[in-house]
């Protein structure tokens, strides 16, 4: 794979944010690392790992995690191809999570001496690293209010909506259709919920034609009223031009 290609969603991302000078998109390609494969329902960052790189999902779904001793996970955020899973790393250094592969996945391991050299050449670009982890913290303030105060059937609209977004952002859905590798536990550790109630959740919103989900495709009937039952406004996304 060509570094135009690993690069290119998290490069339409940024562009969907804000304006990239040929000089900055070059600095982007230039980004190099290792590239690894993770087969779907492997670990591609342990808990509480020290890292010296950030990930860029290049392929696949993903999901970050926090456990209990006891080993029962809540996912906090799904992490779409274009997406660092752990740019924060870049200045914590040990992390507070973990990261699971939902599908098959593709990271490239970015050193964080690349990223310093990036930030001290290119303020803009620093600028919108610094954005990509704003927007995770409202990615995860949006989940804790799904989980706090909405319903099962809100909340899984909810999930459906932003990653619809999220996914179109990166040319990876359209025509309010997508696809989501996720087993039903895993949806349940997502939501917060047991399996049984997962599927209960599921056939809600099927029996009220907002959705077909069927194996690992997911179809969008009524965007309008999944929406309005999801209270979702993608503004916290921040998939819009706005220079900053």
């Amino acid at each position: 794979m060509t570094a135009d290609n690993q690069m290119a969603p998290f490069i339409r991302k940024l562009e969907r944010r804000d304006d990239l000078s040929e000089v900055e998109r070059e600095a982007l390609l230039g980004l190099s690392g290792r590239l690894r494969d993770i087969h779907a329902g492997q670990s591609i960052i342990g808990l509480a790992a020290r890292v010296q790189v950030s990930s860029l999902l290049i392929s696949g779904l993903c999901g970050r995690y926090s456990a209990l001793v006891s080993g029962a996970r809540q996912f906090t955020e799904i992490g779409v191809p274009g997406d660092f899973i752990d740019l924060h790393g870049f200045v914590m250094k040990r992390l507070d999570h973990g990261v699971h592969a939902f599908s098959d996945c593709r990271v490239l391991d970015v050193p964080h001496e690349q990223l310093k050299r990036l930030t001290e050449r290119h303020p803009h670009l620093t600028r919108l690293l610094w954005l990509e982890t704003v927007v995770d913290a409202a990615i995860h303030r949006q989940w804790l209010l799904a989980l706090g105060r909405q319903n099962a059937p809100a909340r899984l609209a909810r999930l459906i909506c932003e990653l619809y977004v999220r996914l179109e952002a990166v040319d990876l859905a359209r025509d309010r259709q997508m696809d989501l590798p996720l087993t039903q536990q895993e949806l349940g550790e997502a939501l917060g919920f047991s399996v049984v109630h997962a599927n209960r959740t599921l056939q809600a919103l099927r029996r009220r034609d907002l959705i077909v989900w069927r194996d690992q495709h997911v179809e969008i009937l009524d965007w309008e009223r999944l929406a309005q039952l999801a209270e979702f406004d993608p503004d916290y996304l921040r998939l819009h031009k706005e220079r900053i």
